[in-house]
């Protein structure tokens, strides 16, 4: 049976959006299937952007049509037949769902009993709990949720607001699960939380401040607003968030002093000299970086002024409005800011707000939602994350001129995963941060060409690299390569753990680890594994990136790191040796060596379970296994699967990815002394998040446990 949850709320601009989103996470870590039902959208025109919002999680896999229940002008029309037609088409969402959140309605946008008394009905023919959402801001003609900002709301409003939809809930017979007091002052959460509780001693309560950045319109949206066209300027910062707005009306000694960050600049189209000197301000390091300027009153830039713009060259959108100083003013302040499914850092932002408010525990346990036996992608990703920001860690990520380390670094920070540090210009990192619309500011920049750390890595680097004739003037040069000056970071202490390789090769990455962090006691060769999330489990593959044709002494390392970083990723090893012949069934210098490899194991770690040699399909299936290794404790039931060459490993790996939709994390590399990650180049900006996580679990672990050393391997040099 499908467990459900009713969002709504007694008036418009609550941000619903926000709290949907939170469960919608929520509950994607605890069931496999999650389903959204919208009752009623917003439009019957254009679609419903919360809806979109909700459908863009990874957690939910349903269309855009049937999770739509009727058009606002059912409701007006017959709301008897509407909610026939609603509880119908959510039943049929149910029953795809392990968990379905529903969103209320807010198509009036204002404070209105007989809305949530439709909404409440809704809750109650449904079966479905609600979870009430009230406004910490004052209602005005923005609804506070424009640059027009209003006022909060005090513990005795937001209590006087609770009593009132309370009883219109009750009056519907809809059951109360909880309130959250959204957009609340953040100086009273407490206050208002109690204040709140009197209402609803056995509901659930808690509240979640106001983010300004979270309300804050896109440029493209001010762009809308005012009617206005882009002239010039980078598109992709058109997604900037609006943070505040200056009308530059004045000469140009007095704009300057008040430009703010992130605020988009009115200038009279007229004024060309303050066009140049806010140009010129956004370039400089001494100003804050803006968001946009808007040419208001219809005038045409002169010729020469327009050349001397073109040969700067801005990013900075700058905009054409034909409307004059009232109504462009007007038209900017009433422009709305929504939560976007393109906007990731309104998306981080949320969830962060979620997570740091919401006991999501205890909301589970009240919807009686546990979690699923089997382990999806989004669960594992979700566990990553809670496990790395456990014992946080500091990474150095050294790509910071690429846009995907920024915008994954700005999720890093946002969510609370790690500690960070960015190799670049400090300037210039931070400037493209801004432009991109990211809070950085948790971040430690640092360039590669500082003399007092080029100073001690180049000492350092000499030292150990002594015997291969290197000297301090070389190593001067070698430790600016940004790869060099990570790696050395992490081999001094002043990091715990590197990730690179988004515009860089893997040689290029992990050459400095095997130079100077070298490999672990006991351990002969650094290897990697990647974590294959299926629909329902996660296995581990190993190695299926780095060593191209491993001897049996190496193909047992690779088991034995491969199971460790199993187990310190909370998957049970049970590890098969894989090879084209199963037990004794086939020879050949391949089987043998998989065979030996496999002997090898048992002897360095007797405790773990390790068969082989195994074909893949009697280590993942019960019925094969016990037809080919009866009586086998890994076969049918293996999760560490070690690959006997790398052609193999690789081409298991990604056929399985594309054939079966599994999603795979990695490569990570196993074996080294401190964790060094590398990415793909085609990375996304969530591998760049999910490889960060993983480096800083592996920066967490304790030290590894002894084994019998290979004799005669030495360390990768």
């Amino acid at each position: 049976m499908s467990r459900s949850i009713y969002v709504t709320s007694a008036e418009g601009n609550s941000g619903k959006s926000t709290i949907a989103l939170g469960l919608v996470d929520s509950l994607s870590h605890r069931v496999k299937r999650v389903g959204v039902f919208r009752p009623v959208a917003r439009s019957s025109e254009e679609r419903d952007y919360v809806l979109d919002v909700l459908l863009a999680h990874d957690g939910v896999d349903l269309s855009y049509d049937e999770c739509v229940g009727v058009g606002y002008d059912a409701v007006h029309a017959d709301p008897e037949a509407a909610l026939a037609v609603i509880v119908e088409r959510y039943h049929a969402v149910a029953q795809r769902s392990d968990a379905v959140v529903i969103v209320g309605s807010d198509y009036t946008d204002v404070s209105s009993p007989t809305e949530l008394s439709f909404n409440a009905r809704i809750a109650a023919n449904l079966g479905a709990p609600v979870l009430l959402v009230i406004g910490g801001r004052e209602s005005g003609s923005t609804g506070g949720r424009g640059l027009d900002e209003s006022g909060p709301r005090s513990a005795d409003d937001m209590r006087r607001v609770a009593e009132v939809a309370v009883a219109e809930l009750q009056h519907e017979h809809a059951q109360l699960l909880g309130i959250i007091a959204n957009r609340a002052d953040p100086g009273a959460l407490d206050a208002i939380v109690a204040a709140v509780q009197t209402v609803a001693p056995e509901a659930l309560v808690a509240s979640i401040p106001e983010d300004p950045y979270l309300i804050a319109p896109t440029v493209d949206a001010v762009v809308q607003a005012v009617g206005g066209t882009v002239v010039r300027g980078d598109p992709a910062l058109l997604q900037r968030e609006v943070l505040g707005a200056v009308v530059a009306g004045m000469s140009m000694e007095n704009v300057l002093p008040r430009l703010t960050e992130g605020a988009v600049v009115l200038i009279p189209g007229d004024r060309s000299e303050v066009l140049l000197a806010v140009l010129m301000a956004h370039a400089s390091e001494t100003f804050p970086s803006l968001a946009a300027i808007i040419l208001y009153g219809g005038f045409e830039t002169p010729d020469a002024v327009q050349s001397l713009v073109d040969g700067l060259d801005p990013s900075l959108p700058i905009v054409r409005a034909e409307s004059g100083t009232y109504d462009t003013v007007r038209a900017i302040m009433s422009a709305r800011g929504r939560l976007a499914a393109d906007s990731q850092r309104k998306y981080d932002t949320a969830l962060a707000l979620w997570e740091r408010h919401i006991d999501a525990e205890a909301l589970m346990n009240r919807l009686d939602v546990t979690r699923a036996g089997a382990v999806t992608p989004l669960m594992f990703e979700f566990d990553l994350l809670e496990r790395a920001r456990g014992d946080r860690k500091h990474i150095v990520l050294p790509e910071g001129d690429d846009d995907r380390v920024l915008r994954a670094a700005g999720t890093l920070l946002q969510r609370g995963v790690c500690e960070l540090t960015i190799l670049g210009d400090e300037q210039s990192v931070r400037a493209r941060a801004a432009e991109l619309g990211l809070d950085l500011s948790g971040a430690r920049i640092l360039s590669p060409l500082d003399e007092q750390h080029r100073h001690r890595f180049a000492e350092e680097y000499a030292r150990l690299r002594a015997h291969k004739g290197v000297t301090y003037e070389t190593a001067r040069d070698v430790v600016t390569d940004v790869s060099y000056f990570g790696t050395m970071m992490v081999h001094l202490g002043l990091a715990d753990g590197m990730v690179s390789g988004a515009a860089h090769t893997t040689a290029h990455t992990i050459r400095p680890s095997f130079e100077i962090i070298k490999t672990d006691p006991g351990v002969s060769v650094v290897s990697s594994v990647f974590f294959m999330c299926l629909a329902d489990r996660v296995l581990v593959y190993g190695d299926c990136a780095v060593i191209p044709d491993p001897t049996a002494e190496q193909l047992a390392d690779i088991a034995i790191s491969s199971a460790a970083t199993a187990a310190q990723f909370a998957i049970e090893p049970r590890v098969a040796m894989l090879s084209y012949s199963t037990g004794d069934s086939g020879a050949g210098d391949d089987v043998e060596k998989v065979r030996a490899a496999t002997q090898l194991v048992r002897e360095r770690a007797p405790e773990l379970l390790v068969d082989g040699p195994m074909q893949y399909d009697a280590a993942a299936e019960p019925s094969v296994a016990a037809s080919k290794m009866p009586g086998s404790p890994v076969a049918g039931r293996a999760t560490v699967f070690v690959f006997p060459d790398l052609n193999t490993g690789n081409n298991t790996y990604k056929a399985v990815q594309r054939s079966a939709g599994a999603v795979a994390v990695g490569p990570v590399l196993q074996g080294l002394r401190k964790p060094v990650n590398d990415l793909s180049r085609g990375a996304l900006v969530s591998d760049i998040v999910n490889t960060v996580a993983i480096t800083a679990i592996q920066a967490q672990r304790t030290p590894p446990p002894p084994t019998m050393p290979i004799s005669t391997i030495g360390g990768t040099a």
